[in-house]
């Protein structure tokens, strides 16, 4: 299994990053109007907006590669949370889109969303 790359600064995101968590609830109503909730899964889910500026050509190419070994959010891999430093080992990407862009030299950029997995 792979690990999410690290910037040169032995980072994984950079300011401002957004932490999310979330429950999976479902909600079943019957006919005569009565709801009952559930949930779906034992714990909240993590989910992390990364967003990376300044990136030298190095790093977007590490980031293009990890991109291109995972095939969009169809892989998994391990991630380290920016905040407490705790390793979930089971994330994805939360899309199949990977914008690179070079404003100049050393000046690249990119956001990523990078969400928990169940099972």
């Amino acid at each position: 299994m792979s690990t999410f790359p690290k910037l040169k600064t032995n980072a994984v995101a950079q300011y401002p990053a957004t932490r999310a968590l979330r429950f999976q609830n479902q909600a079943l109503r019957f006919v005569d109007g009565v709801e009952q909730r559930y949930r779906d899964s034992a714990g909240p889910l993590h989910r992390w907006e990364i967003r990376l500026d300044a990136l030298d050509e190095s790093e977007m190419a590490a980031l293009e590669q990890f991109f291109f070994d995972n095939q969009g959010c169809f892989g998994n891999f391990a991630f380290t949370d920016p905040w407490d430093g705790t390793q979930y080992p089971n994330c994805s990407l939360a899309s199949d889109e990977l914008d690179l862009t070079a404003m100049a030299e050393m000046q690249g950029k990119t956001s990523l969303t990078v969400i928990e997995n169940r099972g």
